[in-house]
């Protein structure tokens, strides 16, 4: 797809990271699979990707994480 913040550059399928913020969390997932522009670098998260990553970010609120550096697990 074409870039919508670029409007230059195609997407082609990568992994980026991701930074979260959540209640007072700091959370920090690595290796997230997204489309990334080729020309500026931006990344595009799939819907599954994101619900998954929201759920894991909950999840360690829950437990009280408050910084954390992870890989993102897709299972």
């Amino acid at each position: 797809m074409k870039c919508v913040i670029c409007k230059h550059g195609e997407t082609k399928p990568g992994s980026t990271t991701t930074t979260l913020e959540r209640e007072g969390a700091t959370l920090v997932f690595k290796g997230v699979p997204a489309d990334v522009c080729q020309n500026c670098g931006e990344s595009y998260l799939s819907p599954d990707t994101t619900q998954k990553l929201l759920l894991q970010a909950e999840e360690a609120v829950k437990k009280g994480v408050q910084v954390d550096v992870r890989f993102f697990v897709a299972a």
